[in-house]
């Protein structure tokens, strides 16, 4: 008779087994292949975005032909892409993105006007991003500050 008492909790206990299964094979799946690869996806489209809207801030920071222009505008940048904090810098009027994983980083050609003689300077994204142009006998330098 005392047998009949412990089928029940038998009965209990392997589902909660079998529950417990489920989800331990469901975490493990997830967190194996989904989650990362979601995760990389997202880090590149963030450096990418980063690189687009940064390059467009500094084009349109260049003021319309004048005397004596200059001009400053602080740059919004996120402070780290995949946890990890990058750099901006300038190479031949080229915005490069400088990431420790080499598949976050890039470069984007920046059109700017003739006028625009120079192009310098780098940011951390750790730091505040300020763009200064500063004109020179009509000819403008952007520097990255």
């Amino acid at each position: 008779m005392t047998d009949r008492a412990l089928v029940p909790v038998v009965g209990k206990v392997l589902e909660a087994m079998l529950v417990l299964l489920y989800v331990a094979s469901l975490v493990t799946a997830l967190h194996g292949g989904v989650v990362p690869d979601y995760r990389d996806a997202a880090a590149a489209e963030v450096s990418d975005r980063t690189l687009a809207s940064t390059a467009a801030r500094i084009e349109t920071s260049v003021p319309p032909p004048s005397d004596g222009a200059t001009a400053s505008r602080t740059v919004d940048l996120p402070t780290a892409i995949d946890d990890a904090v990058y750099r901006l810098r300038v190479e031949n009027r080229t915005l490069v993105l400088d990431h420790p994983d080499p598949a976050l980083s890039g470069r984007l050609r920046l059109a700017l006007s003739p006028r625009v003689t120079a192009v310098e300077g780098s940011w951390r994204s750790d730091e505040p991003a300020t763009i200064r142009v500063r004109s020179d006998d009509g000819r403008l330098r952007v520097i990255l500050a």
